[in-house]
């Protein structure tokens, strides 16, 4: 009888603990005090539904201040990571510190009409393109790369091509470009 007596408070004590899964890692375990996933060590609590208050639509760096600096900041980047160019090159071509770029990308700073005017020269585009919206200016980049006859003609094929006949064929276009052709074998 004394073996029955000892196990008891032991059968008492796991009917108490709740046993619970891991939506992680799918782990069959008893909840610890510090409500983590033995394995995995994630909550095994359910996440609760974040708040509609603290849900932001649009991240706050993306807005539109009321004197269009971000429009600016992005417009910039944009233009620069499409043109492939660094900041320091960016900045280069304009005879401005790299800082001062890093500045106008991330809206801390507001180019005078004179840096707009130089920053448009340096990317090769009007100055009214550092103004437009996003949609509006890669619409009005697209629409002037299809007015080209033989970019419009591998526009169409260049959907149906893979991520690694794309680069291929970007590799050879450059080769064109500088003069060297590859013999093929």
């Amino acid at each position: 009888m004394a073996p029955l007596a000892a196990n008891a408070p032991s059968q008492e004590l796991a009917a108490e603990r709740e046993v619970l899964k891991c939506e992680h890692c799918k782990l069959v375990q008893y909840r610890t005090t510090a409500d983590t996933c033995r394995r995995c060590k994630k909550s095994l609590l359910p996440e609760l539904p974040k708040p509609q208050a603290t849900i932001a639509l649009v991240p706050a760096a993306e807005t539109v201040e009321d004197d269009g600096s971000i429009q600016v900041a992005t417009a910039v980047r944009d233009l620069r990571r499409v043109r492939n160019l660094s900041q320091r090159q960016l900045a280069a071509r304009m005879n401005v510190p790299r800082t001062y770029i890093s500045k106008i990308e991330n809206g801390k700073a507001m180019p005078t009409l004179s840096s707009l005017d130089r920053l448009a020269r340096a990317l090769q585009v009007d100055i009214s393109a550092l103004l437009r919206d996003a949609p509006t200016r890669h619409k009005d980049e697209t629409a002037l790369l299809m007015t080209d006859p033989f970019l419009a003609e591998i526009a169409k094929y260049a959907q149906h091509l893979n991520a690694t006949q794309k680069s291929i064929f970007l590799n050879q276009v450059r080769e064109f470009a500088q003069g060297r052709t590859r013999k093929l074998a």
